[in-house]
């Protein structure tokens, strides 16, 4: 594996969506209210729910408010025509950019995400032109305050059966495939486990350095497009500087 979910990336990300967590918990709702209305309220029986509400935990997000989400469903959201659309682009220095978003109206948001690569020096390509440099895997990074015994952790990941296991710095990493990640995700919560992240991500193959110019334009892109509302993730392989 690359490694490329460095711990500086996520608590980057962290740290911004805990300066705007009014907009993120509305992205999660949103999506926890459509998921449930597509595919059933109960999460018992919707794979894809229980998914999007180990996300929404992650987040920090209340257990109280991912259920009041989950009830107002049953009639507050139209869902018709709502979409998992994926868009690929090159950012500043030819950095390779997936943005995953959930959107009722594609020709609205794709005219929005291709103004915010435009504005700041990159451009939105065709689906594929990118995605080859990209694997997906699920994703579970967990805190080594909270869970010391980094032999116990990597043995009950590889027991349900995790691909990959590092520990960095003040985290560990799980890495699974897309079809294993619920079942390693909850057998690890089975046993007490908590995450500061858990889902499905597109993990680069290989990484790209940026000047301090383009650094600043590959930075200012990522704040635009996930302060969109229709912009569920954004993956990039720009290898960033720690500090």
């Amino acid at each position: 594996m690359s490694g490329h979910s460095k711990w500086a990336n996520i608590r980057h990300k962290k740290e911004k969506t805990d300066a705007q967590k009014g907009r993120l918990f509305t992205k999660l709702g949103r999506e926890l209210m459509v998921v449930a209305k597509m595919y059933g309220p109960d999460p018992e029986t919707n794979p894809k729910l229980r998914d999007v509400i180990a996300k929404a935990k992650a987040n920090n997000m209340p257990m109280e408010k991912i259920m009041g989400f989950i009830k107002r469903a049953a009639g507050e959201i139209d869902t018709t025509g709502y979409e998992d659309i994926t868009y690929e682009g090159y950012g500043p220095g030819g950095v390779a950019v997936i943005v995953e978003a959930m959107t009722n109206n594609r020709n609205r948001t794709a005219g929005e995400l291709r103004h915010i690569f435009d504005k700041n020096g990159g451009n939105l390509g065709q689906t594929g032109c990118v995605s080859w440099m990209f694997s997906r895997k699920g994703v579970i990074v967990i805190e080594k305050e909270s869970f010391p015994d980094e032999d116990f952790v990597m043995e009950k990941a590889l027991e349900y059966g995790a691909e990959d296991f590092s520990s960095e710095d003040d985290i560990y990493e799980i890495i699974t495939s897309p079809e294993d990640f619920s079942k390693v995700r909850e057998g690890l919560e089975k046993d007490g486990f908590t995450f500061i992240r858990a889902q499905i991500e597109m993990i680069p193959q290989t990484t790209v350095k940026l000047s301090s110019d383009d650094a600043q334009k590959m930075r200012r892109l990522i704040d635009m497009l996930e302060d969109n509302d229709d912009v569920k993730e954004v993956y990039h392989n720009w290898e960033e500087d720690e500090e």
